[in-house]
């Protein structure tokens, strides 16, 4: 881009990026809420999701290490909140622990990360550092995919009910609290970036931070689908499923 945009017209162009990146597109997602993963599938996306899942705190705690400003830090708490816990919340990481339960996987081997895969560790912790080197504003831009999470959600929800004889109701509990939790959260960042992304170098920044964001949840579905349907190239020490 070499023009300056509207806020409006920025704001058509990070959803845009939804659009065309959001990784509702990648094969593998559509076999998952399709009903074309098996059992041992669909294990090995909940163990691996799961490092996403608990590295979002972190992230979370250094971009809030970035704001110099309380009113910022109070107003992003919340999010972190939502993962870790707070009171009579359990948080998203104990929610998303109950579906790996349920899928018949070891807790403690789950929460060890012992069996994810390398792609997976190297994608999560490439957006952890992203957010605690860039500037706020790009890191702020980067948790704009949660524009286009609600759709995915709701996606997952009917799509793993229906097709998946081994998921009921109880074990879907992370989606149904992110549909009203990602609203919210959104609200805040893209109203930042909109008053905040007023230069081109600036506009193009968050740009490509988002872009940077959807690199990273769709480098994770491809390494399961590279380990976990073709080839079926199961690195060293990665998950391997019973079946």
């Amino acid at each position: 881009m070499t023009d300056l945009l509207s806020p409006d017209q920025l704001e058509d162009a990070l959803r845009t990026i939804g659009v065309e990146r959001y990784h509702n597109l990648h094969p593998f997602h559509k076999m998952l809420h399709g009903g074309q993963c098996n059992k041992g599938q669909v294990q090995a996306w909940a163990l691996n999701r799961y490092y996403y899942q608990c590295g979002i705190p972190r992230k979370d705690c250094a971009l809030m290490a970035n704001m110099e400003q309380k009113e910022m830090r109070l107003e992003w708490r919340q999010r972190y909140f939502d993962h870790d816990g707070l009171g009579e919340d359990e948080g998203g990481i104990e929610r998303w622990l109950k579906l790996t339960d349920a899928l018949g996987l070891d807790r403690d081997y789950v929460m060890s990360t012992e069996g994810i895969l390398p792609a997976t560790r190297h994608a999560v912790e490439a957006y952890i550092h992203f957010v605690r080197d860039k500037p706020l504003l790009d890191g702020i831009a980067s948790s704009l995919t949660e524009l286009f999470a609600p759709a995915i959600h709701k996606e997952r929800i009917s799509g793993m009910l229906v097709n998946y004889d081994f998921v009921d109701d109880s074990m879907l509990g992370y989606f149904r609290e992110r549909l009203n939790q990602a609203p919210r959260d959104v609200e805040f960042a893209l109203s930042y970036v909109r008053r905040h992304a007023v230069t081109v170098p600036q506009q193009r920044a968050v740009l490509n931070a988002l872009y940077f964001k959807t690199d990273v949840l769709w480098a994770q579905l491809d390494a399961l689908y590279l380990a976990y349907v073709e080839p079926d190239m199961i690195p060293p020490g990665a998950y391997i499923p019973a079946g």
